[in-house]
């Protein structure tokens, strides 16, 4: 029996591990061919199957270009760009260095208009859907993780900009703000004392509406993403979607 996105060409990026390598089983299984591009591939990756595996720098513009110019005709062409790629770099706010600053706005504000920009070349003949990576950080703004949060904003409000400059092309794009327990998340805890780390885990059960925690990549996450790269949201776009069982809203 054919997948819910059978016969569509995808490329995600972030796809080497966490919520991308989750969201590039899920879209095989629902019968596409995906390109997952990480910079965590060395290049000695074999493709299989109907994945293909490249490495790539989303900071880096001309990198993005290249491997878009090259992962498309072997897609046979593009119809879905998820962009997952992301970084976080916490502490004081007033003491961010900007190093830091620089490296979180590098790959998740800048590699958003560059992929993007780069999936635009390939979309706009035939349309099809741009699927960016915002956080719930980016729209409430997040203690100890300032630039993380600033940077996931540029993430939101450039969707809802080329939401409306790329409709005549029919591309839909939209974004996704996931409350995912993933290496990430893991390595934030890491930074916790136990004291901290305590708090933290009952701060989130009292936070979080269904299930009191972060959600699981592969159940909780996946069956929206494909949804929103499927021809049923189609006139759907602009939009954020939080994915973080209701934990946005609560004060």
């Amino acid at each position: 029996m054919a997948g819910q996105l059978s016969g569509k060409r995808i490329i995600v990026t972030g796809g080497a591990q966490g919520i991308g390598a989750a969201i590039v089983a899920g879209y095989v299984a629902e019968g596409a061919r995906v390109a997952a591009l990480d910079l965590k591939f060395d290049g000695s990756e074999s493709d299989a199957g109907d994945i293909i595996r490249r490495r790539c720098d989303v900071s880096d513009q001309q990198s993005v270009n290249a491997v878009f110019d090259e992962v498309v005709p072997l897609l046979g062409g593009l119809d879905v760009l998820v962009n997952v790629a992301g970084i976080e770099r916490g502490g004081p706010s007033a003491e961010i260095p900007d190093a830091d600053w620089d490296a979180v706005f590098a790959v998740n504000a800048k590699g958003t208009r560059n992929t993007n920009s780069a999936a635009f070349t390939h979309l706009r003949a035939n349309g099809g859907a741009i699927i960016n990576f915002g956080s719930r950080s980016g729209i409430v703004g997040v203690p100890m993780q300032a630039a993380y949060s600033a940077s996931k904003a540029a993430v939101h409000v450039w969707t809802r900009a080329v939401a409306q400059e790329w409709a005549p092309h029919d591309i839909t794009v939209n974004a996704v703000a996931p409350a995912m327990w993933t290496g990430m998340y893991d390595d934030y805890r890491d930074r916790l004392n136990a004291e901290e780390l305590a708090e933290h885990d009952a701060m989130m059960a009292t936070q979080i509406p269904i299930g009191g925690k972060l959600g699981d990549p592969s159940t909780d996450l996946v069956p929206l993403l494909v949804f929103l790269a499927g021809d049923g949201a189609r006139f759907i776009s602009g939009q954020s979607f939080p994915v973080d069982g209701g934990w946005l809203h609560m004060r």
